[in-house]
C-alpha cells in the first residue's frame, strides 16, 4: 500500500466524511432516551437478581434470622 502525503491524507478523509450518514437531532434524542430506559431497566434486573440470590443464601446458611 503506497503511503499518501498529509494533504491526500486528509483530502481522503475529506471524501469518506461527506459519505457519512449522519443521525438527525431526532434520531439521537430517540436512542439517548431508550439507553437510558434500558440502562433503568438492566439495573433494576440486577438488583432484583443480586437481592434474590442474597436472600436465598442467607437463608441456606442459616443467617436469615
Amino acid at each position: 500500500m503506497a503511503k499518501a502525503s498529509p494533504i491526500e491524507f486528509f483530502r481522503q478523509v475529506r471524501q469518506e466524511v461527506q459519505k457519512v450518514t449522519w443521525p438527525t437531532r431526532k434520531e439521537t434524542t430517540v436512542t439517548t432516551v431508550m439507553v437510558f430506559i434500558m440502562v433503568v431497566l438492566a439495573s433494576l434486573f440486577f438488583f432484583l437478581v443480586d437481592s434474590l440470590l442474597g436472600l436465598g443464601i442467607a437463608t441456606i446458611l442459616g443467617l436469615g434470622g
